[in-house]
């Protein structure tokens, strides 16, 4: 079952539930407009730029993007030099733009839902597992480099 146990597997359960929210439960709340379009656009692109930029970083470096897995290296160059997750952080703004685009106003409170399950259930562990592997370069790391922002 980890196979099934990833992140865009959570994206899209939680775009899903969204979805259905603003199609069959809209309680007749909307936030559409030219602007809220324009900043889901914005927050789709800027999730998919961030985890374009990370998988480059990961390709360059030779290691794995696999969440389950131990990374060979320690990446802190790119993308991994602003942002410790920087493809968790791309979920998180594509979800925010989905809802903005599904006009799924009583879904918003997904994105801090999603954000606190994606950092208990994967980013957590495969800090864990770093620290264990990486030891004071992580621990350096993780001084000078936010977990999201």
């Amino acid at each position: 079952m980890k196979w099934i146990d990833i992140p865009p597997v959570w994206l899209a359960a939680f775009a899903a539930l969204a979805w259905a929210q603003a199609h069959y439960l809209p309680m007749g709340l909307s936030l559409d407009s030219r602007v809220t379009q324009l900043l889901s656009g914005l927050l789709i692109g800027a999730g998919i730029l961030l985890m374009l930029l990370a998988v480059i970083e990961f390709r360059r470096h030779r290691t794995t993007v696999w969440p389950h897995g131990t990374p060979d290296r320690l990446i802190q160059s790119g993308i991994f030099s602003r942002t410790r997750n920087p493809i968790y952080l791309g979920d998180a703004l594509m979800l925010a733009g989905l809802i903005l685009a599904f006009d799924a106003v009583l879904s918003l409170p997904l994105i801090p839902i999603f954000v606190w399950l994606i950092e208990r259930r994967f980013i957590v562990p495969e800090e864990n597992r770093m620290r264990r592997r990486f030891k004071a370069d992580f621990a350096r790391y993780e001084r000078r480099v936010r977990r999201w922002l």
